[in-house]
């Protein structure tokens, strides 16, 4: 069940064909756990994948033209919300999309979207499929589970452009970033309970989700990402975070990187500071709202090119003038920060958790999504309605991402004698392949 910024909840099934014809569903709920259908709607159109993208490494970029949407609504209360929120903000073509009164008539399709009658009535909620024009396949593969077997299956993950998170800006927002991936109906992971409903789902019957256990806040102890995570604005990193549940405190590491598979690392900031007590979020049902604030914080150059730009940077904006190396870590918190990095301390963030457990039974830690903008959660009306990619409790982790986490650099001389930063081997653990997606 995905949360959008808003939020919004809901399944996605996407069908791309060899002729380049897509036929999309999204099914829209009113929970947190996706059991209570709202509306499905039924997207048809064209796509047609283009270049590597210039901005966003390890992309590909695409047209999309849409032929037709199509809603059904699966309650009354539905259909009288979108027939309210279609006449109010919609045009004349609009306004008289369904009449005041109309009773709701089970399984009845209706047109938002025709591009033969120029007729498009979707803007009223929200949506856009600004999604396809950034593409990513990854291709990896997954251990057997079971002990008596060897060997490993093929995984298959779609990543498509990420949703801004301001309402307003979704109709021309181009993304830059992504969101969670899908998972391929033939070659997806195991177990995946939720797979098989929503493929089998279509806009009459829409998937309702297993049931699952609403787990209490336990922040306690280390997360860390379980793969390279792209944020919007061409950022790549991993997070490290170990929260002290008796006295409240928490540290964070942001390695962050110039590629794709977070190979190349550019500079890692490690921050610290405390927390308050969760309450339940009365926006994001599931969510439990809590604020953070930063009061130390380090960066670590890692590459020369980071190196310049903190030792061009403003004289006491930024640690020490003029006193920056890579490999080398300094303490920015005299300087309330570092501007170069966009960094200011101390810094509350008002921010938006949830904590649940996969199929494997280990336990998952939702941080809510950064704007889109860059801005930072720094009052309570900019809090997330909706989260970033999990993080894993390294208890639960794999091996590698246990070790993953205390990741440190080797300075290692290069054929012209200078130093060059090499990670070490784990690293490359964290991705097996990447396939671009391609269609003929």
């Amino acid at each position: 069940c995905e949360v959008r910024p808003g939020p919004e909840f809901l399944t996605r099934s996407y069908l791309f064909y060899a002729n380049r014809l897509f036929k999309a569903y999204q099914f829209y709920y009113w929970d947190p756990s996706c059991r209570d259908p709202s509306y499905s709607l039924v997207i048809k159109g064209k796509l047609r994948l283009r270049q590597a993208s210039w901005i966003t490494r390890g992309a590909t970029e695409a047209d999309y033209h849409l032929h037709k949407v199509g809603i059904v609504f699966h309650s009354q209360k539905a259909m009288r919300e979108v027939a309210a929120w279609i006449n109010q903000t919609s045009g004349e073509g609009c306004r008289g999309f369904l009449p005041p009164g109309r009773t709701w008539a089970p399984g009845a399709l209706y047109e938002l979207l025709s591009a033969k009658t120029e007729r498009d009535c979707t803007a009223a909620l929200g949506f856009a499929m600004h999604e396809l024009s950034l593409v990513r396949v990854e291709k990896h593969y997954q251990p057997l589970l079971q002990p008596q077997q060897s060997g490993s299956r093929l995984v298959e993950e779609l990543y498509l452009g990420d949703i801004h998170t301001e309402w307003v800006e979704r109709l021309h927002y181009r993304p830059t970033g992504y969101q969670r991936p899908m998972q391929s109906a033939v070659h997806h992971v195991h177990p995946c309970p939720a797979c098989g409903i929503i493929y089998r789902a279509d806009e009459h019957h829409p998937p309702i989700l297993p049931v699952r256990a609403q787990l209490p806040m336990q922040l306690s102890g280390s997360w860390v990402s379980t793969h390279c995570e792209v944020r919007p604005a061409v950022l790549f990193l991993t997070r490290y975070f170990i929260f002290h549940g008796n006295n409240h405190t928490w540290e964070g590491y942001y390695y962050h990187y110039s590629d794709p598979l977070c190979k190349q690392p550019t500079f890692t900031i490690y921050a610290s500071g405390h927390y308050t007590q969760g309450i339940p979020s009365s926006k994001v049902r599931g969510g439990t709202e809590l604020a953070f604030k930063v009061t130390q914080a380090r960066v670590t150059p890692m590459d020369q090119v980071t190196v310049m730009m903190l030792n061009s940077s403003e004289p006491g904006s930024c640690g020490l003038t003029s006193s920056w190396s890579a490999g080398a870590e300094q303490d920015i918190t005299p300087t309330n920060g570092c501007l170069a990095l966009g960094i200011r301390l101390p810094h509350t963030e008002y921010e938006l958790f949830k904590t649940e457990q996969d199929t494997k039974d280990r336990s998952l830690l939702y941080v809510g999504e950064r704007p889109t903008d860059g801005s930072s959660p720094d009052s309570p009306d900019k809090r997330p309605t909706s989260y970033q990619a999990p993080l894993i409790q390294c208890a639960g982790a794999p091996e590698e991402f246990s070790n993953y986490v205390s990741l440190k650099y080797l300075g290692k001389k290069d054929a012209n004698g200078s130093e060059a930063l090499k990670p070490l081997p784990v690293a490359f653990l964290l991705f097996i392949a990447l396939l671009f997606l391609r269609w003929d």
